[in-house]
């Protein structure tokens, strides 16, 4: 005999035993499978998994999780390309110093960065300062050039 020639049961999954529905139905009766006496006995008792026998549950005695501030994190100040094509003629030099003297960047920024937001025709050289893929193309497509 091999398995897939065993007949198959017409009642293959059987009703659930409906519990605490007196003795005639065949489980328990007034005890109900709980055993006797006891918390978990009794209607209305508390989970095993956070309940801990009237104690500060874990996760009240836990710090809240705020985040935190990395100590030594340098935020680059944004600069985008129209305002380099507003402030600069054709053929100056961009540096931290420059952005600084004519107001763009913050005289206490530690970084500065050169981003692509607008349009450049003016060609420019860039010394000195991190700038994004998309603000490289356009200065290098206006003439300008990047140190």
């Amino acid at each position: 005999m091999k398995l897939e020639s065993i007949p198959r049961r017409k009642k293959r999954v059987m009703p659930a035993k409906r519990v605490g529905r007196g003795y005639g139905s065949g489980v328990g009766g007034h005890t109900v499978g709980r055993g006797t006496k006891g918390q978990r006995s009794r209607a209305g008792h508390k989970s095993l998994e956070t309940f801990e026998g009237g104690n500060v549950p874990f996760f009240r005695r836990m710090p809240k999780y705020k985040g935190f501030n990395a100590k030594f994190k340098i935020e680059a100040q944004a600069v985008n390309v129209d305002v380099l094509e507003e402030a600069y003629k054709d053929g100056d030099v961009v540096n931290k110093e420059s952005l600084i003297e004519k107001g763009i960047a913050r005289k206490n920024s530690e970084r500065i960065k050169i981003l692509g937001k607008g349009e450049i025709k003016k060609k420019l050289k860039i010394e000195g300062l991190a700038v994004s893929e998309s603000a490289a193309k356009k200065i290098e497509k206006a003439g300008g050039s990047i140190k």
